[in-house]
């Protein structure tokens, strides 16, 4: 992508369109939720006294939960203006009177100069659809504090991600109709693929609000449509982040599929590092 690219939404998928309808599903169960695995990804009881950079701040559910949590400041970024006025619409329902701001920026427009830096800088599921995802990783990382946290969740490596790299250009400006016909054909596989491994699929979607305070229709939509798609194996992950002065504290990585792992889409593996003092 030319850096003209990288900064225009128009080249992005529309995440925020989706943002705007789930931004109206988020409930008390959905934040505790979100509470939660924040909880357990940052290692921390609380956030108090801490300042919170959200990249890629969706539809305002974890800026809110970081809250929740005690930060004293909390900031959110995204190129796409539907997911900045999901995200204002979340903290003015849940939390009005929190120092709380939202802009509409591309992570490649972002400094420590412009922004500041943070106590804690989290994006999950964001940086590998930015088109140039180590160059935005590089940047996520400049914007922590030294002694700071880092939280990333990024998309798995697996033998199908140049087929899922073919599929999401052609969903992310395939007419609405044509990308329903999509959902269904991947809802049937997956419907096959469950019963095949004698799982209810019925089930798992019913459940799936426990997992991140989603929601199933939501996220299908998100995976089909994520493009631009990039993704990484834990090594170079960890590897990556070692040369830039951060060092792993803890890590939620998935076991790859025993079969055709990454034909219904790759997951996303979660990371938590410490940016090491000076000296």
């Amino acid at each position: 992508m030319t850096d003209q690219a990288l900064l225009s939404a128009d080249s992005h998928f529309a995440f925020g369109k989706n943002w705007l309808d789930y931004a109206q599903k988020i409930d008390e169960q959905k934040i505790g939720q979100a509470v939660s695995d924040l909880h357990r990804l940052s290692g921390r009881n609380s956030f108090d006294g801490l300042t919170f950079l959200d990249i890629g701040c969706g539809s305002g559910l974890h800026a809110l939960a970081a809250i929740r949590m005690g930060a004293l400041r909390v900031v959110g970024v995204d190129i796409d203006t539907d997911s900045v006025e999901a995200s204002r619409g979340t903290l003015a329902r849940f939390a009005p009177e929190a120092d709380a701001r939202f802009e509409c920026v591309s992570v490649f427009s972002m400094s420590p100069e412009a922004f500041g830096g943070f106590d804690l800088v989290y994006s999950w599921g964001v940086l590998h659809h930015t088109g140039d995802m180590y160059r935005a990783l590089t940047v996520a990382a400049h914007l922590v504090r030294p002694g700071g946290g880092l939280m990333v969740a990024l998309y798995k490596k697996t033998p199908f991600c140049g087929m899922w790299r073919v599929i999401k250009r052609w969903y992310s400006s395939a007419s609405p109709d044509s990308q329903r016909r999509a959902r269904r054909v991947r809802l049937g596989l997956q419907r096959l693929i469950s019963r095949l491994k004698g799982r209810n699929l019925n089930a798992y979607v019913r459940n799936y609000g426990e997992n991140r305070g989603m929601d199933f229709a939501n996220d299908v939509h998100d995976w089909m449509g994520g493009y631009p798609y990039e993704s990484i194996s834990p090594e170079d992950c960890r590897a990556f982040f070692g040369e830039l002065g951060f060092r792993l504290e803890r890590e939620f990585v998935q076991k790859p599929g025993r079969y055709l792992p990454g034909l219904l889409g790759s997951g996303c593996d979660e990371y938590a590092f410490t940016r090491s003092p000076p000296g």
